[in-house]
């Protein structure tokens, strides 16, 4: 099953710049806003509604004020679920981000995904190697393919530790941004659904990586849409495709990457998907993620 039918969000408690993420994370930006947990609230909230008005089954947790998750809003980094039963914790970077592993958070996965496997890969911690979830991981499912960019975030030996228990084929590349940094999260730069694939090759400076990429996303029938560092930057990655209640499929996107995308790609977009956006600027700048990253997949 490539697509979820339900989804978790994480309602922040006080969501601002988090400076631990920030070493790496080069989509984030420092502005001073004295009220931007306020701002970001309304942003979060005024996207579940969207979401709700789609007939997409969201599940939304208010987060606690202690202890202090800066970033709880982005919660597909620490955990995910899946269709064959496995419940996934994951190592994270940001010391602070640990703690994101709230019982709140775990007793509400569990009522609505009963896990008959529990995988725990949070001990990778201590050797100083992570694996931020399905912000490191792009996961076709139906194809059992998972494809992963080498960061800080993003270590090869959790990925392969991650392929070996689930059982997926790796693709491993190495992914920079217009400056030459490394890209924190695969997410920002590839998308993976049913039938289609979002994806900033050029990102991938090494023409063999590249070639492996595009060829791995062709020859397992997505049509394949490239998109310019521009529109990486824009968030034109950072999507996600589900499926509401009714069955019909939503490609979830923020209002940047909408106005972002060209007429041309979202006519390939929407002839599978609904497209389905809310503006998300300030969650964007100050957080460095967008739609996808505030989306925990419950298969």
């Amino acid at each position: 099953m490539q697509t979820a039918n339900k989804i978790l969000m994480v309602r922040p408690a006080k969501f601002e710049y988090n400076e631990q993420t920030a070493k790496n994370n080069y989509f984030q930006e420092k502005l001073s806003l004295p009220n931007v947990n306020e701002i970001a609230l309304k942003e979060f909230d005024d996207f579940v509604n969207v979401l709700h008005k789609n007939k997409i089954d969201v599940v939304v947790v208010q987060d606690t004020i202690e202890p202090h998750t800066p970033d709880s809003i982005f919660p597909n980094n620490w955990f995910s679920t899946h269709s064959s039963g496995e419940l996934i914790l994951y190592p994270m970077f940001a010391m602070n981000r640990r703690h994101e592993r709230k019982s709140q958070v775990l007793e509400t996965i569990e009522e609505h995904f009963r896990s008959h496997k529990v995988i725990n890969l949070t001990q990778w911690e201590n050797k100083n190697r992570f694996l931020e979830g399905t912000g490191s991981l792009i996961l076709d499912h139906n194809n059992l393919i998972a494809y992963a960019s080498r960061s800080e975030r993003t270590d090869i030996t959790v990925f392969e530790d991650f392929c070996t228990k689930m059982n997926f084929k790796p693709v491993f590349f190495d992914a920079f941004d217009e400056n030459e940094n490394l890209i924190y999260h695969t997410n920002v730069m590839l998308s993976v659904g049913e039938k289609q694939a979002v994806i900033c090759a050029e990102a991938i400076s090494d023409s063999f990586q590249r070639q492996k990429v595009l060829e791995s996303l062709r020859s397992s029938k997505k049509e394949v849409v490239e998109i310019s560092f521009y529109q990486m930057r824009q968030f034109c990655a950072n999507i996600l495709e589900v499926q509401n209640i009714e069955n019909e499929k939503c490609l979830i996107i923020s209002e940047a990457a909408n106005k972002a995308f060209t007429k041309s790609q979202k006519d390939i977009l929407e002839n599978q998907s609904k497209i389905v956006s809310s503006s998300l600027q300030t969650i964007e700048y100050i957080g460095g993620g967008s739609a996808r990253c505030m989306i925990a997949e419950i298969f």
